[in-house]
Order: C-alpha cells, then structure tokens, then sequence
C-alpha cells in the first residue's frame, strides 16, 4: 500500500467523514448501555499537519485549508459542525499547538476516543506496519478518563476484523469502514464486507465511507449494496464541484446502515451547510436519500 493519510488530513473528505461520525457515536450514546467501535482503516490516529506539505521527494500543496481550514475561524457553525471543531481544537491544544492555526488533526480513531465513554470500548485495524506502529504509539500515551477509553490495536486487515470481531459482547456497535480505495476491486470488497458484516450482526450500525470519482462506479457500489438487502440504509453525500469538473475527487459519501433515529435530517441540514462552505467549483451540494428505506 502506498497510500499516506497525512498528505490529506483535515482535508474537506475529513471533515465530512468526521462531523457524521461524531454525529453517530453522539447517537449512540442516547441509551446507557455500552458500545463497541471499530474501525476497520484507522491509519495511524494523529497527524501533524505540517507534514502535509513534504512529498516524499518534492513540496506538497497541502489539502487541509481547503478543509478544517475554512472552519477554524469561522462563527455561528451549525451544532454538529461546531461538536466536530471543538474536538478538533482540544486536540490540537492539547497536543501542544498555541499558533492560531489547526497544526495536529485526530484521524477517525483518536476523534472517536474523545467522545467515547469508559464504558465503551474501541476495536482498532491497521494492516499497513508503519502506520500501526504510529496507532500503537498514539494510543500507548491514553489512559482511561478524560482522553477516552483505552482501544485494541491489531496489525490486521479490517475486513478480516469484521469477520473476527463481530457480533461484540456489548450487542451495540458502530464499525467504520474507510480504505484507501487503493485496489480495483475495493468497492466490491467493501459491499462484500458490508454483507458479511450484516450476517454476522444485522443489528449493527455500518458507515462505508467511499470517494466521489467516478459516478458509474459509485452507482455499481450502491446497487451491489442493494442486491444485499440490506436493513435500512442512508446514502449521504458532499460534492465541492459538479459532475462536469476536471478534477478526479468531486466529493465523497457515506452508506450508513441502521442510522440513528432522527439522524436523516440532522445529516441533511449539516451538508448543506458544508457544500456552501467547502466548495471548491461550481456544482458543490449535498444531499441525503434513502438507498432502503426504513419498513
């Protein structure tokens, strides 16, 4: 794998990515009883944005001012959009940074353990060596308490782990699936995944995030996820530039299955919101449809 996350941490996919998951982890939390969270990608947890701007040989434009960037500052964020950027702000503080600017980004594991209770519990996969030794290392640091509970680490790969995982102990569970999309064939292992996960424990909330490149490979995706009958499923959606533009990434979504109650409308309203403020060209927008509606 060659793929590096800190080349995009914070970016406008991040920000989508992570105001929904914070969004569904707060959901979860409306009922007393514990939780498991997997997180079947979880990259190496933390990244210091200054790295985004050192290529491995060459300077790189960084992508995360075009991202978290556009929120640091900003006033009056609509609640789910501000949950997200007080998260981001404490730990970033936290990590050191007194600059005016965002320096050090969570990736979805460590955002995760922020919000968290002791109770819950966080099941963390990382195949790629160097990037689970850095997992390894950020979680090393954490106690249980104020940082959020401890997690598993494990060097494997995730769809293995919902195989190996699931159902958990808790009966409740949100798992987050994030690859690279690195290989041919990811979007057809991440709906293969999806529907073992689903035999294994129907009753789990799923978030397969995927990028907005191609539109015919997205619509296959969606349909396989269909043809798996699935329960009911959300697709959410934020595109920073119309169909027609030359860039490849025009957006990214996330397939949530069995989403909170009341989170359809909540999702709605926060996209519109960061497709005003994240667009890049002209076309951005964001939307929220029923890929199964509920019965």
């Amino acid at each position: 794998m060659n793929y590096r996350h800190h080349y995009h941490a914070g970016n406008f996919a991040d920000v989508m990515k992570h105001v929904l998951l914070v969004r569904l982890l707060r959901a979860l939390q409306q009922k007393p009883k514990p939780y498991l969270y997997l997180d079947t990608h979880a990259g190496r947890g933390a990244y210091d944005l200054r790295a985004a701007a050192i290529g491995d040989t060459l300077a790189r434009t960084p992508e995360w001012p075009d991202g978290i960037g556009r929120l640091w500052h900003r006033a009056g964020l609509p609640e789910p959009v501000a949950d997200y950027v007080a998260l981001v702000r404490e730990f970033d503080r936290a990590r050191g940074n007194l600059e005016s600017e965002v320096r050090y980004y969570p990736g979805s594991p460590v955002l995760a353990s922020r919000v968290l209770r002791a109770e819950d519990r966080l099941a963390l996969c990382e195949k790629h060596p160097a990037e689970c030794d850095a997992l390894r290392l950020e979680f090393g640091r954490r106690r249980t308490g104020p940082e959020g509970p401890g997690a598993a680490v494990q060097d494997m790969d995730g769809y293995t782990a919902i195989r190996a995982v699931l159902p958990p102990r808790e009966r409740r569970a949100l798992i987050l699936v994030d690859p690279p999309y690195e290989a041919q064939d990811e979007f057809a292992q991440v709906a293969t995944a999806l529907g073992e996960g689903l035999k294994r424990f129907p009753s789990g909330v799923f978030a397969l995030w995927y990028p907005l490149t191609e539109r015919a490979r997205v619509r296959d995706f969606l349909s396989a996820i269909v043809a798996g009958r699935p329960p009911a499923t959300l697709v959410a959606e934020l595109a920073i530039a119309g169909d027609e533009a030359a860039r490849k990434l025009k957006g990214c979504g996330l397939v949530i299955v069995n989403p909170p109650w009341r989170f359809e409308a909540e999702a709605r309203g926060t996209l519109g919101f960061l497709a005003d403020v994240l667009a890049q060209e002209p076309g951005a927008a964001g939307r929220v449809d029923w890929l199964v509606p509920e019965q």
